[in-house]
């Protein structure tokens, strides 16, 4: 992808994407694992486009406080934290459990209010395609990936529209492939490479999960008696 090109927005990234991904198509070993909130209609594109199945991981930012956008790691379910590798000698310790704890709470509200009562996936042997709308530091999809490897999946891709060169070289060696549609070397946001880039809320990855789930449900059910029947001539 040029520096100048920009995708019009999540929705378009994702079938942009999900044309990397063609291999992956119709699998049913195949997962896509959406990082809300800006992921899921990445997620949901690339997960019709591919007719898989989608669910989504919970993994947030641990926020610089007084500089919320820089990263100074990433927490995950299952007790996951990842730190960059310079912020223990630059935040107290207790800062940065601090603004953990806070990151927990929000993982554990988003669990209830995305999931309710829906059983995680999973994982075990199938091949996982983690999704984001973009990757600027990597540490919020390092923490994603290291809680998706506790459950033993038999592949693990990590798939984005656009990331910075740097951070994809970086975790590349982590996981079993990395597909991004634009590395630039000139990166300042993942905004930057989107014409629109709106804050997607709680409300709309409920619906894409809900719609995402029941076409699921109904793709899995099987035939009934009545279409079963070969008709006599």
């Amino acid at each position: 992808m040029h520096d100048t090109l920009q995708f019009k927005n999540r929705e378009h990234a994702g079938k942009v994407l999900a044309d990397r991904l063609d291999e992956y198509a119709g699998r049913p070993d195949v997962i896509v694992l959406a990082l809300p909130r800006g992921g899921v209609p990445v997620g949901f594109a690339v997960a019709q486009a591919l007719g898989v199945e989608l669910d989504v991981l919970l993994v947030r930012k641990l926020g610089m406080p007084g500089q919320e956008e820089y990263a100074m790691g990433a927490i995950g379910s299952g007790g996951v934290r990842v730190l960059q590798p310079e912020i223990a000698h630059m935040v107290p310790a207790h800062v940065i459990d601090a603004v953990t704890r806070r990151e927990e709470r929000e993982i554990e509200r988003r669990e209830r209010l995305y999931r309710g009562s829906r059983p995680q996936p999973d994982l075990h042997g199938r091949v996982v395609l983690l999704v984001d709308d973009g990757l600027a530091t990597g540490s919020t999809m390092r923490a994603a990936v290291a809680v998706t490897r506790q459950q033993q999946p038999a592949r693990v891709v990590v798939a984005v529209p656009v990331g910075a060169r740097d951070s994809c070289d970086a975790l590349a060696p982590e996981v079993d492939e990395l597909v991004a549609v634009g590395m630039p070397v000139m990166f300042r946001a993942v905004s930057q490479w989107y014409k629109e880039f709106d804050q997607t809320s709680d409300e709309e990855v409920q619906d894409l999960l809900a719609t995402a789930w029941s076409e699921h449900t109904r793709a899995r059910r099987p035939a009934s008696r009545h279409h079963l029947h070969k008709e006599k001539p």
